[in-house]
């Protein structure tokens, strides 16, 4: 592999894993800690924190993915046809879980954040019930993804 391909590939495991890393992270642990200890003011301020020093991140994963992804795909791989249906299941379902991102970031996250702005906190709740719904599907998506960009070549 030559040396440009080792960077893709790299950028593209790195911004993986923290996208779906911090996905697991925020819903199998923080989530749960969070409602234990947290009344819902304070643990809707908690998510609203976080997610404005994480979606950073996965806005820069979603760029480095699909570039990422694509160079190889086109420059490594030799195009779509010269590729396992592994590959296209993972480009659709990249697709899907950056169009689920942006619709949580541009509708409920920002509801969310007018909500703290104006301190109402039931219609905060609201939002953050949906972002965690998002969130759980595209932590499955991505998951599935990891599942399959694994495993996919040996079938």
């Amino acid at each position: 592999m030559n040396p440009t391909a080792a960077i893709a590939i790299a950028l593209h495991l790195l911004a993986a894993a923290i996208w779906v890393g911090g996905m697991f992270f925020a819903y199998m642990a923080l989530r749960p800690a969070a409602a234990r200890i947290l009344e819902a003011p304070n643990r809707l301020e908690l998510w609203t924190l976080t997610f404005g020093r994480f979606f950073p991140w996965v806005w820069l994963a979603v760029l480095v993915l699909p570039l990422s992804g694509y160079w190889m795909l086109f420059r490594v791989f030799g195009g779509m046809g010269h590729v396992g249906i592994h590959v296209h299941i993972m480009q659709g379902l990249g697709w899907l879980m950056i169009l689920l991102f942006m619709h949580l970031y541009f509708a409920p996250y920002r509801r969310l954040r007018q909500a703290m702005a104006n301190r109402d906190y039931p219609e905060g709740g609201r939002h953050l019930a949906r972002i965690r719904r998002i969130v759980g599907t595209n932590l499955l998506l991505g998951l599935a993804v990891i599942a399959i960009a694994g495993a996919g070549r040996m079938v």
